[in-house]
């Protein structure tokens, strides 16, 4: 059951959608604006700005959704492709007129880019800390020798000003669950990272690691490049 991609389609289609309420691990359920992920240029922050006009060469963008960002890069005449494992949001993404829109685990990839993309906190979907090494060790294959990872993470440290941090994992793991029009998907695991933890991790793992933006309210942009 494609929850999401669901109310993606109803939006898409009707201009409006019932409410995306999105389940926690930690607290209450949200509810998620669906209008968001159709944003234009002039409505996504400064940090996605500079994302996108960082991007270069070949570009793959990581779990797209309805291709926001690759329609801009697409429409600045940049080589583009877009991923996502969801099939509504793909075929969103065709509609909308992105060129190159496929069905795909990043996992599964093969081909070689020169800028791997992940944006709205896209890097989660690594899930925990040792699924993002094992990204990092996946996006060794894909990139080009002078090739870049950019993402944009956010330290969560401050839901736990009144509860106690887990002490049996990294405290930036959390898990997930959407529901729309009554139906619940299934709970999938999501990934913050704090900038120390990053840092760390992507050096111990052969990444030079630059945070290139900094929203000043726990969010930034990332850059790695491969060491040596």
């Amino acid at each position: 059951m494609d929850v999401f991609g669901n109310a993606l389609t109803d939006f898409y289609k009707k201009g409006k959608a019932d409410i995306l309420w999105l389940h926690n691990s930690y607290d209450e359920p949200e509810e998620m604006p669906i209008d968001i992920f159709f944003r234009n240029f002039e409505e996504m922050p400064d940090l996605e700005h500079k994302a996108l006009t960082l991007c270069y060469g070949k570009v793959l963008d990581v779990g797209a959704g309805v291709g926001s960002h690759a329609l801009i890069l697409q429409e600045a005449g940049a080589d583009v492709t877009a991923i996502d494992i969801s099939a509504d949001a793909v075929k969103l993404m065709q509609q909308r007129g992105i060129k190159k829109a496929v069905e795909q685990d990043v996992f599964k990839t093969t081909e070689k880019y020169d800028t791997l993309l992940l944006l709205m906190n896209g890097i989660g979907l690594t899930g925990t800390l040792s699924g993002f090494i094992d990204f990092l060790g996946k996006a060794k294959t894909l990139i080009n020798p002078d090739g870049q990872l950019l993402f944009d993470s956010s330290d969560i440290a401050y839901l736990y000003t009144e509860i106690s941090k887990p002490e049996n994992k990294y405290y930036g793991e959390v898990s997930y669950c959407y529901e729309y029009k009554k139906q619940k998907g299934s709970w999938f695991n999501w990934l913050y990272l704090d900038q120390e933890t990053l840092l760390r991790t992507a050096h111990e793992n052969g990444w030079d690691c630059e945070i290139v933006f900094d929203d000043g309210e726990d969010q930034y942009l990332a850059r790695l490049t491969l060491i040596g």
